[in-house]
């Protein structure tokens, strides 16, 4: 667990490139968060085996295609007789039997399995599929041929579905929580990457700044210390100075796309995001005090904007406190805010 951008995938696709785990297991990376349903979260998984096992050979993507009969005839040839994926989402009827034949292929691997499944808290709104929790803990703990790393970055509800009693993944797995990259390391990164090409040079105190304005954030990092570098001459020095006009430079770059993530929004999620962004963070958000001050309708429409503001991960909750999950976003949001006298 922990929170997005802060390089847990990246981390897991690095550990499964390193020589005692690739040359050993079989490594699947299935990334579902752009899925909505049981039927995508299938198909998304049937894919990615797929797309992992074909440069191993046709006798190991064999092995997999042998197995998924419920949809053979639908997998189609490429010029150079390698498969593809081209069926529909729709083509799987019913879901489940794909499913079933995924677990049977993965406990009959002529290999160990290692599967991670990244933002697995999405599996809680599938709307076709209540029981999706259930049924693949049912598979997953038949499966004595694959060990699954799930990993999630809303973590109210990845904490819900692990460490609650009621729910059927409790006590299944061991919980770790991924923390930011210590400063020394960035620092001992950084230094070396500046003088590699043209001979620049960079402060520690630019390294520190960037790191504790973006709370230790991988990628936040990455951007801003990309645009120091780019803007740095060649046998130049990288100054602290620099620092606010490469962070403009970003909000700039990304300001329409954030425009028009907030011209989309409904309008009570609108101005409770503005009203998050102002304050920076709430811990009572649905108290009297923080309704009146940004003028908005109830605490009851609050609660309900909140709600849908998590489930697209505008915000985040961390120790009781809600405030904006992309930093970049909440500078773009402090200067709308702003303007609109918030």
């Amino acid at each position: 667990m922990s929170p997005r951008r802060l390089g847990k995938t990246d981390l897991i696709k690095h550990c499964f490139e390193q020589a005692a785990i690739k040359d050993k297991y079989y490594t699947f990376v299935i990334d579902i968060y752009a899925t909505d349903s049981f039927r995508d979260f299938v198909y998304i998984f049937g894919k990615s085996i797929l797309e992992a096992l074909k440069p191993k050979g046709r006798k190991v993507w064999e092995g997999f295609l042998n197995v998924l009969s419920s949809i053979r005839s639908d997998i189609s040839f490429d010029i150079n007789g390698n498969p593809v994926w081209g069926l529909g989402v729709g083509a799987m009827v019913p879901p489940q039997t794909t499913l079933d034949e995924i677990f049977s292929y993965l406990s009959a691997a002529d290999r160990h399995c290692l599967v991670a499944i990244d933002e697995f808290q999405q599996i809680v709104y599938y709307h076709d599929n209540k029981n999706v929790e259930a049924a693949l803990r049912t598979q997953i703990q038949k499966c004595t041929n694959a060990n699954f790393i799930f990993a999630g970055s809303q973590r109210h509800l990845m904490s819900e579905m692990f460490l609650s009693p009621a729910r059927p993944f409790y006590q299944s797995v061991v919980p770790m929580s991924l923390h930011p990259i210590p400063l020394e390391h960035y620092w001992a990164f950084a230094e070396p990457q500046f003088a590699i090409s043209g001979n620049r040079r960079i402060t520690r105190d630019v390294v520190e700044q960037v790191y504790h304005r973006f709370y230790g954030v991988t990628a936040n990092i990455q951007r801003i210390m990309n645009l120091l570098y780019m803007r740095t001459p060649a046998n130049g020095t990288c100054t602290v100075a620099m620092i606010d006009e490469a962070v403009s430079t970003y909000l700039q770059m990304s300001s329409e796309a954030y425009a028009t993530l907030l011209r989309q929004m409904p309008e009570k999620q609108r101005n409770v995001l503005l009203a998050i962004a102002a304050e920076h963070r709430v811990k009572n958000i649905s108290g009297g005090k923080f309704v009146h001050k940004y003028r908005l309708p109830s605490a009851s429409s609050v609660v309900s904007a909140v709600k849908g503001l998590l489930e697209k991960d505008f915000i985040t909750q961390e120790d009781g406190e809600y405030f904006v999950y992309d930093h970049f976003f909440q500078l773009w949001l402090e200067k709308e805010s702003a303007l609109r006298g918030l």
